[in-house]
């Protein structure tokens, strides 16, 4: 009997002792997100220039592909004895009007002409007409004011000139008759043509929406900026200004702004907000250079969850034989706090979850959660049976690893913006320059979906049209 008690004394002990040395469960209550929202913060817009040069040979050689060919046509002879047609003989030139410099272009249109003058008159029914034709060739001058009206380059076209390759005659009883006295009445008639036919050809061919709008949604197409943190630069517009049009010897200059949307986001790519139909042009006085970009970066819990379970490998919490590895991390929003939950494995295994408020620490340039603690459930279940974890310097060694550095990720996206900003051209003729300086952080704004922090960067950021493609 008294070896039967031992035996079992012994077993009892060593199942204790067993029990003591392995792991334990814990069981704790999980602190339930807020419900889902959409993902709304409050954010400040950012300014981008878009000044657009043209070179006024762009204008000529799309003025040229439109008016082409037979040009005017007067088919009727009835309302004011001529009939006119005319034919583009070279090409269109465009060109600074040396007697407006900087203010209007000058427009050269070598011509032909085929004219039916009609004299006679109509008695008592009878017509006694005698129609003769002449053809002419010549080079009209024209001189425009240049303005930009709804998207168009607009001109206000006034004719010149008429200047003769030969002096325009007519063959009357065998002898070579100038008939100067009746070109004149035919060019009063269609110099106003011609002058609408060369604003209506710029207008069509200037039309700067097609080209500028293309241009915005491949800027505005999310930008991968570092692929080690999965950070994306959005851009959504909001307006566009413009200035009033200008020439600058053989260009046409016209600066344009946009206000805008900046977003950090880190994670998978997003998706573009760019809608065509919902952007306007506005008219401005003058558009700033210096420009302060308001970037919103957006981190959801997801993709911090990820990071910080990183920022836990290869790490052991504990002495001696209580120990414990952290095998996951999840965050989420509850009550303006952070709950951010530890799987853990080891001397206790379970997830157990933490309280606090996100900050940013300057110095070291992170996102911390400040007044860390065990939420309530937690901590008096880690008192009951692993006390030991409970303890303020286990909390305080993995609060250490509950940082989520966004800086890094901005400095290496600011890095990428960098070659961004050296005339990268997303699409032919469309180039982005500009310069980026220190980044100064704003303020932390939760949301049920994710941790933004605003910042700022003083910089300018310049998307150039040059020409029309």
């Amino acid at each position: 009997m008294l070896k039967y008690f031992s035996f079992l004394s012994i077993s009892l002990a060593f199942v204790i002792l067993t029990g003591c040395s392995g792991s334990q469960k814990i069981a704790t209550l999980k602190p339930e997100p807020d419900d889902a929202s959409p993902l709304i913060y409050d954010s400040n817009p950012s300014f981008i220039n878009l000044p657009i040069t043209v070179k006024l040979k762009d204008i000529e050689n799309q003025t040229n592909t439109i008016l082409n060919g037979l040009i005017y046509e007067d088919k009727n002879i009835e309302d004011d004895d001529i009939e006119i047609k005319i034919w583009k003989l070279a090409p269109i030139k465009i060109e600074n009007d040396p007697a407006n410099p900087n203010k209007k272009i000058k427009t050269i249109l070598p011509l032909k002409a085929n004219i039916k003058y009609r004299i006679g008159t109509k008695k008592m029914g009878i017509a006694l007409y005698d129609t003769r034709e002449f053809n002419l060739n010549g080079v009209i001058t024209l001189s425009s004011e240049v303005a930009l009206t709804n998207w168009k380059l607009n001109t206000k076209t006034e004719f010149k000139s008429l200047d003769w390759n030969e002096s325009p005659t007519m063959t009357i009883f065998g002898k070579n008759m100038p008939i100067t006295y009746l070109v004149n009445p035919a060019i009063s008639i269609f110099k106003s043509k011609i002058e609408k036919q060369i604003d209506d050809a710029i207008e069509k061919s200037m039309d700067f929406k097609p080209n500028v709008l293309s241009a915005l949604e491949k800027i505005c197409t999310p930008f991968k900026m570092n692929d080690t943190f999965e950070t994306w630069l959005r851009i959504t517009p909001i307006e566009v200004y413009s200035t009033t049009a200008k020439l600058k010897n053989d260009l046409f200059l016209l600066d344009m702004g946009m206000k805008c949307n900046m977003e950090t986001i880190v994670g998978k790519q997003p998706e573009s907000k760019f809608n065509a139909h919902k952007i306007a042009l506005k008219p401005i006085d003058k558009i700033p250079n210096q420009i302060a970009a308001n970037i919103a970066a957006i981190s959801t819990y997801a993709d911090a969850s990820k990071i910080m379970t990183q920022n836990f490998s290869g790490q052991v919490f504990g002495s001696g034989s209580k120990k414990v590895t952290v095998q996951n991390v999840a965050i989420w929003h509850k009550d303006s706090k952070m709950i951010i939950a530890l799987d853990l494995l080891g001397t206790v295994n379970g997830t157990i979850y933490l309280t606090g408020f996100p900050q940013y620490n300057p110095k070291t340039k992170e996102i911390y959660f400040d007044k860390l603690d065990y939420v309530l459930d937690t901590k008096s279940k880690l008192q009951r049976t692993a006390s030991w974890l409970a303890q303020g310097y286990i909390i305080k060694k993995m609060e250490e690893s509950c940082r989520y550095s966004i800086q890094p990720n901005l400095e290496e996206g600011k890095k990428s913006m960098v070659s961004y900003l050296k005339n990268y051209s997303p699409l032919p003729g469309v180039f982005v320059n500009g310069k980026m300086e220190d980044i100064v952080f704003d303020k932390i704004q939760l949301t049920n979906q994710a941790i933004i922090a605003f910042i700022k960067i003083n910089g300018t950021v310049n998307v150039s049209v040059d020409g029309l493609k």
